[in-house]
């Protein structure tokens, strides 16, 4: 057993939950999902990696696999893999780091200081994530700064597209039970 990296679970159904992990190896990293129905082990995958993944989320193909080889009816493999179509990233990661990155304006005082802090803090949150800010070398502080505040924005921002769907839902739904719009979502935006 190798060092974990990171560990995450899910619940496609009521009875039906998965828990992931990923793991550091001697070669390089591997993803391990164990499916569970009702609290009873039904399946396992296991996927070794040498570079990173190309999923739409992480440990998404390792879940598949597991599905695939598990005991789970026809019927529940089809909900489950429905489910796993979703987008499942957590976003967490991203809003903090944007958020302590931002800090860098309150914190330091020169531009230089400024985009130092912004790069320390983009590289501790985001480093394994495929960041990669050697393109910023070379570049003016001004542009540099401009640059990195463009990607703290995004950052900021990344996943949210589906709250926002979310809050149009809720927001008709109460407006079609006949309650006051304005005042029962105010503040929501």
């Amino acid at each position: 057993m190798g060092r974990t990296l990171s560990e995450r679970s899910f619940q496609p159904t009521q009875s039906i939950s998965i828990h992931c992990r990923s793991e550091k190896t001697s070669m390089a990293f591997r993803h391990l999902a164990t499916i569970y129905r009702n609290g009873v082990q039904v399946g396992y995958g296991r996927i070794p990696y040498q570079n990173r993944t190309w999923e739409s989320y992480e440990f998404q193909s390792v879940m598949q696999q597991a599905v695939n080889k598990s005991s789970l009816t026809p019927q529940e493999k089809d909900e489950v893999k429905k489910w796993l179509e979703g987008d499942r990233t957590d976003w967490s990661g991203f809003h903090m780091t944007g958020a302590i990155a931002k800090m860098g304006d309150v914190f330091a005082q020169k531009p230089e200081e400024k985009v130092a802090c912004k790069k320390r803090m983009l590289k501790a949150g985001l480093g394994n994530q495929g960041l990669d800010l050697s393109a910023l070398e070379g570049v003016p502080i001004e542009e540099q700064s401009k640059r990195l505040d463009m990607v703290i924005e995004h950052i900021s921002k990344a996943g949210k597209p589906a709250q926002t769907e979310k809050k149009k839902k809720l927001k008709s739904q109460i407006k079609s039970s006949g309650l006051d719009i304005s005042k029962e979502t105010k503040g929501w935006d």
